[in-house]
């Protein structure tokens, strides 16, 4: 295969990649990872490098447009930065000395928990009852606009939101995703913060993320420019185009198959792993 053939395939698989990640919340690097791995033989710590750089621009364009709309809590998202980029550092170190074999099983893993996590019951509005001294002396309470008011909300569990967050930063940096199910889950679940709110923020935090991880992949030379840049041109197209699609498609249905798809990449990912095809 040329090399204007790879980089052209590349480019339409990374496309569909970020249409179907931004169409289900789950983010491109579910889909590039096996992607890059099972289909083009790509060595999974390369297909990591790429997706963290993906991330980065994906993370980039989409933050600003909901900052701007007023959902995403930005002094929230600042404060649990110091969890998912000290996590993404450790991750990222860790990913250097472990076997492939391993990185494929516990892709496999999350892949399997993050599909299961979109189909969950979600924390639509907040939880406005809570009375957390931290949240209140650190100023986290905030609101964000429904149908043209602000909707209150307060914020409880900071301390719990914030281990969580370290998990998620540890799992990203290891693991090359942005790990937004564990994101969406400290924030929804342990914080109590409105499910628009958790994921808009999470968006605008996995770009750093990504960032702090992908300097440590950059220096051992697992980003090679070649796959990089036509993921990241692909992604970036593919989450634009996905965004668009999501208001006018059923996105309950859509998840429904897209969990089942990413079940069955996760088990081929697991099974590569335990047999070492990866």
């Amino acid at each position: 295969m040329s090399i204007l053939v790879f980089t052209l395939i590349l480019l339409v698989g990374a496309f569909m990649a970020g249409m179907l990640g931004s169409l289900t919340g789950l983010g491109g690097g579910v889909v590039l990872i096996p992607l890059l791995t099972l289909v083009f033989h790509v060595d999974i710590r390369y297909a990591v490098g790429a997706s963290l750089v993906a991330s980065i621009a994906n993370s980039s364009g989409a933050a600003a447009a909901y900052i701007k709309e007023g959902i995403t809590n930005v002094r929230i998202g600042m404060f649990l930065e110091i969890a998912t980029t000290t996590g993404a550092i450790i991750g990222a170190v860790l990913a250097v000395y472990t076997p492939t074999h391993l990185v494929a099983i516990l892709f496999g893993f999350v892949l399997l928990f993050s599909a299961a996590m979109t189909l969950r019951k979600k924390n639509e509005h907040g939880d406005n009852l809570s009375n957390s001294k931290l949240a209140d002396l650190m100023r986290l309470n905030g609101s964000y606009p429904v149908n043209g008011q602000e909707m209150p909300y307060k914020v409880r569990g900071v301390a719990g939101g914030y281990a969580l967050m370290t998990v998620a930063g540890v799992v990203s940096g290891l693991l090359g995703i942005g790990s937004g199910a564990l994101k969406v889950l400290a924030m929804d679940g342990v914080m109590r913060i409105p499910f628009k709110v958790s994921t808009t923020t999470s968006n605008f935090m996995i770009g750093v993320t990504a960032a702090a991880s992908a300097v440590i992949y950059l220096q051992r030379g697992y980003i090679d420019p070649a796959i990089a840049m036509p993921v990241v041109l692909g992604v970036l197209a593919g989450a634009f185009g996905g965004s668009r699609l999501l208001m006018k498609m059923n996105t309950r249905k859509l998840r429904l198959l897209f969990c089942i798809v990413i079940g069955a990449l996760a088990l081929e990912m697991i099974y590569n792993g335990f047999t070492g095809k990866l």
